[in-house]
């Protein structure tokens, strides 16, 4: 048995500090991987930094929500509750609670704002809001700077959704630490996997738009117009694929396999056109228009 077979099926019988190394390593596969809950969130707010620096930031700040997470569903894993997770799909309400936060945070860096329903107003209440920005077009707007304290309460959400990771860890490792002390830990463990690959990525997406020769007030303007997009439209899109898994279950069962034995690798289903959409097709997309745009322009 190799160590790939070691890590995906975990043995009984594991020592401590093996069950912690193989979280650690889980965790790295996890961050590594095309995941929906992590790369849209990374990739929108890294860009949105523009910077090696600021994208390490975003990395961090959004594991360290997600790693507070499952160091509590590891415990609950330990203590036998997280069988909630075989019970229920959980998968669609998480999928719009991701969505909702995402598009609030976009709607903040396009708009000046987030995302307020003035319920007050409707129930004849008076007006307190100004409609400054409401007859401007999303392509006139003057963007706001990316609010990165936005990703830790991403991370924290992120980390309620449950796959072939978050099943391993739970099921099959927590249970084996000894003790409810030790039952945070390769929550623990798996977060900071998960981590040190994120802020990686961080640093990767937020030095991209440092690849074009362009003024650093271009850079600024398209960092965050992409990251708005990305997060706004990304984030209804997210709520979408939410409200049709939990109307439709059996969406969330559709895939096609790979034939690759990695979680997040082995098929191709609404979490990988997830990725691919948001990242790709909105976030890359909408960068690769600005830069062409702005050089056009010059």
């Amino acid at each position: 048995m190799n160590w790939l077979q070691i890590v995906l099926n975990p043995p009984s019988g594991l020592h401590l500090g093996e069950i912690l190394l193989i979280s650690l390593i889980l965790g790295a596969l996890h961050g590594a991987t095309p995941d929906e809950h992590t790369w849209p969130i990374t990739f929108s707010y890294a860009v949105g930094k523009y910077s090696t620096r600021g994208g390490m930031k975003a990395g961090f700040l959004f594991s360290l929500g997600f790693t507070a997470q499952r160091a509590l569903l590891t415990t609950l894993g330990f203590l036998g509750l997280a069988e909630i997770y075989n019970r229920y799909n959980l998968d669609g309400p998480v999928y719009i609670a991701v969505g909702i936060a995402m598009a609030a945070a976009g709607s903040y860096v396009l708009r000046g704002r987030y995302i307020h329903i003035p319920i007050d107003v409707l129930l004849g209440g008076h007006k307190h809001h100004s409609n400054k920005v409401g007859g401007v077009p999303m392509h006139e707007l003057e963007e706001r700077d990316v609010p990165l304290g936005m990703t830790v309460v991403h991370g924290l959400i992120a980390g309620f959704g449950f796959g072939a990771y978050a099943s391993i860890l739970t099921f099959a490792l927590a249970p084996q630490v000894g003790s409810l002390i030790y039952a945070p830990l390769p929550g623990l463990f798996f977060g900071l996997g998960t981590m040190i690959v994120q802020v990686a990525f961080g640093a990767l997406f937020g030095s991209i738009m440092r690849l074009k020769k362009l003024a650093e007030d271009q850079i600024t303007k398209i960092a965050r117009r992409t990251a708005g997009f990305t997060l706004y439209y990304g984030g209804l899109l997210f709520i979408i694929a939410g409200a049709l898994v939990s109307a439709l279950p059996a969406i969330d069962n559709w895939a096609i396999a790979t034939g690759n034995p990695v979680p997040n690798l082995d098929s191709i289903n609404i979490d990988t056109i997830l990725v691919l959409t948001v990242v790709g097709a909105i976030g890359i997309g909408t960068m690769i228009r600005e830069i062409e745009y702005k050089l056009n322009m010059a």
